[in-house]
């Protein structure tokens, strides 16, 4: 099997109002809106899902539609915030679009060798710009909104706040191959494989603070890549052999997937990189059809009922 996972593969988190959800995210920050489609364990609420032109591993992030959910609290077991890698140049024009859109940007602070720029979501989700020298590696979309200049390149890293530090970093480094590649304070930072996008996870030890509470506006758990369907069984073998409780793999269409949490509570999911969204959508389409998997097909009609209907801004509205 792989000796380390590849990456992160997607973010989900949770969101309140559906359109609200997509006018942020495909509107403001650009990103491609890849898959709509239902939360296969509460089939009538939607799991959107947006990430580069094609939602490639790396650039995922994803969300249940949880109208009329409490808010989240912040606090230890959880991720606390998603970064999107930006090119060095493109700092300004972030500032600028998102002050534009009446969203409050504090920054850039510098981290590391990087510069930040800090924001939230509608629903206080925590976001990050991070601006670095590699900024322009992967592949933007290039019929979005933002000139590609200055789109976003997937994700940069995310951040978990927790309460054990010594204990979840035995598991990012002994069970899932990331190494230590900086600190900063009570923050320290973990990379898997030698560089690339979506290759770090931040770990802010915060051994005092409260546990967080999830719900609207936090993070409900972060995936980590793997290659094939092949290793991801040789994955669920190490990760029970270690003592941690592991799902059975589940099919969520467009892969498949285990979960389990670390020892501060954070989810952690392993994800295969095939089959892809455009297993059951046409790649000039993503996004554009509400997808079922087979099992809920019998169920469309009552579904379509239920679901409120969303409008996805167009690149050249967003502009």
């Amino acid at each position: 099997m792989e000796n380390q996972v590849l990456g992160i593969h997607h973010v989900t988190a949770i969101t309140d109002e559906p359109q609200r959800n997509v006018d942020f995210y495909a509107g403001i920050l650009g990103l491609r809106f890849v898959k709509r489609t239902v939360n296969f364990d509460a089939p009538d609420t939607y799991h959107f899902y947006y990430g580069d032109e094609l939602g490639r591993p790396g650039t995922i992030l994803t969300f249940f539609s949880w109208p009329g959910y409490p808010k989240g609290r912040r606090g230890t077991g959880q991720v606390s915030a998603i970064a999107f890698s930006i090119p060095e140049s493109a700092l300004a024009y972030w500032q600028d679009r998102l002050s534009r859109n009446g969203v409050s940007v504090e920054g850039p602070i510098p981290r590391f060798d990087d510069q930040v720029l800090l924001f939230q979501d509608p629903d206080g989700l925590s976001l990050e710009l991070i601006a670095h020298r590699d900024g322009e590696a992967g592949t933007p979309w290039a019929e979005g909104p933002i000139p590609v200049e200055y789109a976003t390149r997937g994700f940069h890293s995310v951040t978990l706040s927790v309460a054990y530090a010594e204990t979840t970093t035995k598991v990012l480094t002994n069970v899932l191959g990331f190494h230590e590649v900086g600190q900063l304070g009570n923050r320290r930072r973990y990379q898997v494989g030698e560089s690339g996008p979506a290759t770090l996870v931040d770990v802010l030890d915060l051994p005092n603070e409260r546990r967080g509470q999830e719900a609207v506006g936090s993070v409900h758990h972060v995936a980590w890549r793997t290659a094939t369907d092949e290793n991801q069984v040789a994955w669920r073998e190490r990760i029970a052999e270690v003592g941690l409780r592991v799902t059975e793999i589940l099919d969520r269409n467009y892969f498949h997937s285990i979960y389990f949490r670390e020892p501060s509570g954070v989810l952690f999911e392993i994800a295969t990189d095939q089959p892809g969204f455009a297993v059951d959508e046409d790649p000039a389409e993503l996004g554009t059809h509400l997808k079922l998997p087979e099992w809920f097909e019998s169920r469309r009609a009552e579904l379509e009922r239920v679901l409120p209907p969303i409008t996805i801004p167009t690149s050249e509205q967003n502009k």
